[in-house]
């Protein structure tokens, strides 16, 4: 790549990425728990129940069943000590959460699953709900069953203990719709609060502890006087509602209404929006503002994926916890709902994923919805960005980091400006194609336009008024600006897959189905040309960030790079099995990474056309690929539901390579100074420390070519640690498969036959293995000393009776 300006740092190709950070699912649906404390958040996921750190979005432990099966349902106790958790196994299992450590396993003797459980106020009983209708109640220090309550219908789906302690009461709810009271003096249903005509979500108790909140499916809040345990009063919701919460007794709670003292409760629901509620009026005092568009009346009378499912008080953080229908898990502020927090438990199959910010300090994700997400990476924080009506499709950031622009099935595209806090806003909107938009892609030198591509085979551009990042910044965009299409024009014959503006602002490359990829000018979209040579359609077209070179990527599993010039084929990259989805340049465009379908990564130097690297991470199709500005951080997004952050560890391997080659040096040279000094057991110490049985056998040498070699030797083996010598006896089992080592290997293995008792050297590690490698060796060695032992009494043999003869032949001369 001779386009590199001299004058520049000095480049250093890539050798490998590894793994920084996961973005992937922590919550798929269920009762979700946040210790008392506010700083732990306990959600299941499957087979597991994961624990996150509030405060990072960090996932703490991964609590999983052995039996390999779900978890139907679990709780913490109030005094955020004890775990417990049930299975479809029927087991239930306490645990030491924070070590993540299983204390105790007992059956729930429950003949069908637990559907819920929950702990008393004290912490030292636990009450659980089957789905075989039974209650059943635990003592959880003494470790036995208290408590066998019959009488519910169905599943049981709520209990709970009455707050006051000295009661003994239990509170339950069933599929017959009724709120039962128990009596656990007498193990007695002592009444049956009736009232709802479809399923109790959620109970709460107020301060005075004689009245009793009951939300259901039906829309209604009840509240009832426990003394005479009748209705008070029926509030209408309006909406199915999924929890009511009550409002601490202590707090300025003006901002939401609330402006005299008395009962007042929360509620959440199929509408997705928090309600406060006046209990001795039945009036609702405050409804949250709706941060998204209703798409019809059907959906403001139903409810959507933007649902309420769970709603709590976190009281050690005075804030409210909310869970969506779409696995998302909001914190607001308990006394203005001003939004603190959100995390985004699951992300369905994610399209594509883009760096964000001045300084990449956010990605924004596109994740199989109609919604963006925007992830703070320091904290995990994510903001739910509403606006397209479907699902979006793909992303493109402007060079600043702080614009970027999206585009959905639903025909349009959207351009969105980040503020200095993070928050995000949409300031422009385009519709005009005929079918989903599918890819995109924005102006390079500054926020002048946008490029868009669409099945309708065709491709758009829009031009951005010039005073749109300026009333962005300033906070003047209260609508979105509507966009209208510079230029249309038909591209190719099949769906448009990819398309790119070149890094001067003046090319626009396209990729299609139809197995070509075209060279457009800009702004007015001339065909300046056309790559032809994929066998199957085109996914990704990338310009070079420093030559005059286009990058393709196929179908065919291979990535092709293109002279703009003359619009040949310069290299082809052939490696992938599969699909290659996404193609980005690196290292100052002297390297390629591509992903596949097959959820690998690979990383190739267009000098050699080598792969230097590939990266498994993901398990599934990697539709998204993107670099940071700084060029050592790259995110991957995939369909497996994962977003992958991977470093650059280049520099680091090589740094820790010419340590360990240091220290290698190092170590070296003290062995030749305690050779050369015949310090011995320390020579033969150290070279068993690095591993290295060559220099172990020197040493060994060394000492028997000494006088009284064999009795040194026998010295130093004998004063090894048995942990060394055991490496040893490995070393020695290589050794004796060569003649020209088997002596020192002999002399090594007589001296531990010789002075260590048999008994001691069974406790060997590897020794069954090593007497196996060393009897035949040793056999032949023996074999072969025979012969040679046989060959020198032979020659002597003949020595002799030529001594003979010569004598004889002398003695007769002499006599003449």
């Amino acid at each position: 790549m001779e386009a590199i300006r001299a004058g520049s740092a000095p480049l250093r190709f890539k050798s490998n990425y590894a793994v920084s950070r996961k973005f992937e699912p922590f919550y798929k649906g269920g009762k979700v728990q946040i210790s008392g404390d506010g700083k732990h958040m306990f959600c299941p996921c499957g087979m597991k129940l994961n624990i996150m750190d509030i405060e990072t979005g960090a996932l703490v432990h991964s609590i999983e069943q052995d039996e390999q099966e779900d978890i139907t349902s679990f709780v913490l106790s109030p005094d955020d000590e004890i775990l417990v958790t049930g299975s479809r196994a029927l087991l239930l299992k306490q645990w030491e959460w924070r070590q993540n450590k299983c204390r105790r396993t007992w059956k729930a003797v429950h003949t069908a699953p637990v559907a819920t459980m929950i702990f008393d106020p004290t912490s030292t009983l636990l009450a659980t709900g089957g789905c075989d209708s039974t209650i059943k109640i635990w003592d959880v220090v003494k470790q036995y069953c208290t408590h066998n309550l019959k009488g519910s219908t169905g599943v049981v789906h709520i209990v709970q203990f009455h707050p006051d302690i000295s009661r003994l009461q239990l509170f339950s709810s069933s599929m017959d719709y009724m709120i039962r009271i128990w009596d656990l003096k007498s193990s007695k249903c002592i009444a049956s609060l009736n009232g709802h005509y479809s399923a109790v979500t959620s109970l709460a108790f107020a301060p005075d502890r004689d009245t009793l909140i009951s939300s259901g499916r039906d829309k209604i809040c009840m509240i009832w006087d426990l003394k005479t345990r009748e209705a008070k009063r029926t509030v209408p919701i309006y909406e199915s509602v999924e929890a009511a919460v009550l409002l601490p007794k202590d707090g300025d709670f003006s901002h939401l209404g609330v402006k005299k003292r008395g009962l007042h409760f929360l509620t959440a629901g199929s509408k997705g929006i928090l309600h406060i509620w006046e209990a001795a009026t039945a009036a609702c005092v405050y409804t949250q503002p709706v941060p998204y568009q209703r798409v019809n009346a059907k959906e403001e009378e139903e409810g959507s994926t933007h649902s309420l499912t769970h709603c709590m008080l976190v009281p050690g953080k005075n804030e409210i916890a909310t869970v969506t229908a779409e696995h998302n898990i909001i914190f607001y502020d308990a006394q203005t709902l001003q939004l603190r927090k959100q995390f985004a438990g699951y992300n369905d199959e994610v399209l594509d994923v883009r760096f964000l910010g001045p300084a990449d300090s956010h990605i924004v994700v596109a994740t199989n919805s109609p919604q963006l997400k925007v992830f703070e990476l320091a904290t995990s924080h994510c903001q739910i960005l509403y606006g397209h009506t479907d699902t979006v499709l793909a992303l493109d950031v402007f060079r600043k980091g702080l614009m970027f622009s999206s585009c959905a099935k639903d025909r349009s595209l959207r351009v969105w400006q980040m503020d200095k806090a993070g928050d995000v806003v949409c300031v422009a909107e385009g519709l005009g194609h005929a079918h989903g938009v599918g890819a995109l892609s924005c102006s390079r030198m500054k926020e002048s336009f946008v490029v868009t591509s669409s099945q309708d085979c065709t491709i758009k551009v829009w031009n951005l008024p010039e005073s749109l990042a300026a009333k962005a910044k300033a906070g003047l965009v209260s609508s979105p600006e509507i966009l209208h299409a510079h230029v249309t024009e038909r591209g190719h014959d099949k769906d448009i897959n990819s398309v790119t503006v070149s890094p001067n602002d003046k090319l626009i490359a396209t990729g299609s189905q139809d197995r070509t990829a075209k060279l457009w000018s800009c702004p007015d979209c001339s065909l300046m040309g056309i790559f032809s040579g994929h066998t199957r359609g085109i996914w990704c077209v990338q310009f070079s960030p420093v030559d005059q070179v286009l990058a393709t990527s196929s179908a065919d599993g291979t990535v092709k790079l293109w002279g703009l010039h003359d619009f040949s084929c310069l290299k082809t990259f052939e490696g992938h099995d599969a699909s290659v989805l996404k193609i980005i340049f690196v290292s100052r465009g002297t390297q390629l990474l591509s992903s596949g379908s097959d959820g690998l990564l690979k990383l190739w130097t267009i000098k050699t056309n080598e792969c230097v690297k590939t990266l498994d991470g993901h398990e599934d199709k990697v539709w998204g690929l993107h670099c940071n500005k700084q060029d050592d951080l790259v995110v991957t997004a995939s369909s497996d539901s994962c977003v992958i952050l991977w470093k650059d560890v280049t520099e680091i391997e090589l740094e820790e390579a010419q340590a360990k080659q240091e220290e290698q040096i190092m170590k070296d040279q003290e062995l030749s100074n305690l050779l050369h000094e015949k310090k011995y057991l320390k020579a033969l110490g150290l070279a068993i420390s690095l591993d290295r049985p060559h220099t172990v056998l020197t040493v060994i040498k060394v000492i028997l070519k000494e006088t009284n070699g064999k009795e040194n030797l026998e010295k130093n083996i004998l004063r090894l640690r048995r942990d060394q010598k055991e490496s040893v006896l490995k070393f020695l089992v290589t050794w004796n498969t060569n003649s020209r080592n088997c002596h020192e290997a002999q002399a090594v293995l007589e001296t531990l036959l010789k002075h260590e008792a048999p008994e001691c050297l069974l406790q060997y590690e590897g020794i069954k293995t090593a007497v196996e490698s060393l009897l035949p060796y040793t056999e032949r060695h023996f074999q072969r000393l025979g012969r040679l032992l046989q060959a020198s009494m032979f020659i002597d043999f003949m020595w002799q009776n030529m001594r003979l003869a010569d004598v004889s032949k002398l003695e007769e001369d002499m006599s003449l």
